[in-house]
């Protein structure tokens, strides 16, 4: 959190952050990308797409289209907690290494495990075979702090 706000802070005046992660190298170029509905969104971009007490987590399509091609996705071990806001894992580009963040609290209950021999499936379709994790909710009030759809379109759009 403090990185992240300290990288607002940067941006606010013109410089670029030198801190690998998907929030910062997201903050010098923005583009379109789709943005679904039914999910929830981290201004760091990931997403949560909640199913009860599990959600399953990944990157947005607008974090993978900065990135470029996914060459290697670091995955969390299965029964491994995170609490909103801590790093689980790096996705690897191209062009960038960088950190991904959990959107919200929980423990991890499964993996995507196809990404380890096929990480391009991030770029092909992050909202469903380019999932990263599923997780069982610890703190279903990290899900008020996450933004809709049309919220992280507004977010992604400037």
């Amino acid at each position: 959190m403090a990185l992240r706000n300290a990288a607002l802070a940067l941006a606010s005046v013109g410089l670029r952050p030198n801190v690998p992660s998907i929030f910062c190298s997201l903050l010098a170029s923005r583009s379109f990308a789709s943005v679904e509905t039914g999910y929830l969104y981290a201004k760091s971009h990931e997403w949560a797409k909640v199913d009860g007490d599990v959600a399953t987590v990944g990157i947005s399509d607008h974090a993978q289209a900065e990135l470029g091609d996914v060459v290697y996705v670091e995955l969390p071990d299965i029964g491994k907690t995170f609490s909103a806001g801590e790093t689980f894992g790096v996705v690897e580009s191209v062009k960038a290494a960088s950190d991904v963040y959990a959107p919200i609290s929980g423990e991890v209950l499964e993996v995507n495990s196809e990404l380890k021999d096929k990480p391009a499936t991030i770029n092909a379709d992050p909202y469903k075979s380019g999932w990263i994790m599923k997780v069982k909710v610890t703190n279903k009030g990290d899900l008020s702090k996450l933004l809709d759809a049309k919220a992280y379109e507004k977010e992604t759009e400037h």
